[in-house]
């Protein structure tokens, strides 16, 4: 059998990329092995302002004009709602918070997603002494929904092979790549922190962070906005909401812990007063570098197989950009972003 590519790994990444390949008619088959699960525990916020230093995102209004048509495109193609629009809400702690958040007014990328009038209004069982200021074009993918589709989509196209990549079993020939049964031109690798067991590119500099969050049932809230405080508190419906995320450096499983609950139990004391129900807690890996922009580029060696990894934790708006300019890059030379070429670690 003989394919166009191979994409090892089927999270926003190897999605993207997938993508990328059918409205390019290209051929290529998946390999999934459900041992990352960054994309089906992210909680899928697409927020433009890092509200924490009233900063902007990194390109956030171009990743935005390519993300939410690419999000549009795919509901229609697989018949689900994934995309749900919601305003963030940032939940000022103080008038000093409040003064820094005028202040980022004037900074054009920044202001143009704030609205400089401030919501007084007082929401049941949510803290909010001091207002909110409303963050726009904000919203929330349903990322565990989405990739279970997804997958669904390309095993009944028999696109997907639920197994292990074995990198031993790739054989370089001329210009091609012999793998098992299989004859393909590249191999795109969007393993997560799983590339730290990938002998072609566990020397680029990855991070694992661990990330915690919690299902909870509240039902004196009823609140139609995402809530950005000490911690996110993001609706999902009927009373019921997503809470996170924590960041550990040091835990390197993606199983649930006491201390990850606890944490989030503590800081949800300075978000909301209302009782509430623990549902569910969930965790996982994310592969993020120390810089905070995605490894995007090709073996110095063997240019038949690329990266495509380290999204961070803004995955949902980062992958259809980097997945469209990787795709250029191997079949049209197009340059690689600077700022997410791994070429910028040989230095």
């Amino acid at each position: 059998m003989k394919v166009d590519y191979i994409i090892v790994g089927l999270g926003l990444a190897g999605l993207a990329f997938a993508e990328e390949l059918l409205a390019n008619n290209k051929t290529f088959l998946v390999f999934e092995d459900a041992s990352q699960t960054s994309s089906l525990v992210a909680g899928g916020v697409y927020n433009p302002v890092i509200l924490k230093r009233f900063t902007p995102v990194w390109n956030a209004k171009e990743q935005l004009a390519t993300a939410l048509p690419f999000y549009e495109n795919l509901e229609k193609k697989i018949g689900q709602k994934f995309d749900k629009k919601f305003v963030i809400k940032k939940a000022f702690k103080s008038i000093e918070d409040q003064n820094n958040w005028f202040s980022a007014f004037d900074k054009p990328k920044v202001a143009y997603f704030l609205d400089d009038r401030l919501d007084k209004n007082n929401y049941e069982g949510v803290f909010g002494d001091f207002n909110f200021g409303n963050v726009k074009e904000a919203g929330r993918i349903d990322t565990l929904k989405l990739v279970k589709a997804y997958r669904t989509y390309l095993q009944e196209n028999n696109l997907i092979r639920f197994e292990k990549f074995n990198h031993k079993n790739i054989i370089f020939e001329k210009e091609m790549i012999q793998y098992e049964n299989l004859q393909t031109n590249r191999i795109v690798f969007c393993e997560g922190f799983g590339v730290k067991e990938n002998p072609y590119f566990k020397h680029l500099p990855l991070d694992e962070v661990k990330g915690e969050l919690l299902t909870i049932y509240a039902p004196e809230i009823n609140i139609d906005f995402i809530l950005k405080s000490t911690l996110f508190l993001i609706p999902l419906g009927n009373h019921h909401y997503k809470v996170g995320a924590t960041f550990n450096h040091k835990d390197k499983t993606s199983k649930p812990s006491v201390e990850g609950k606890e944490e989030l139990v503590e800081k949800l004391k300075k978000v909301i007063t209302a009782p509430y129900k623990i549902i569910n807690q969930t965790a996982g890996i994310r592969p993020a570098v120390k810089d905070r922009r995605p490894l995007i580029g090709v073996h110095p060696k063997y240019s038949q197989l690329s990266v495509l990894n380290g999204l961070g934790t803004r995955g949902v708006m980062i992958a259809p950009t980097v997945a469209k300019n990787l795709y250029n890059h191997l079949e049209n030379g197009a340059i690689l972003d600077i700022e997410t070429d791994i070429k910028r670690f040989d230095k």
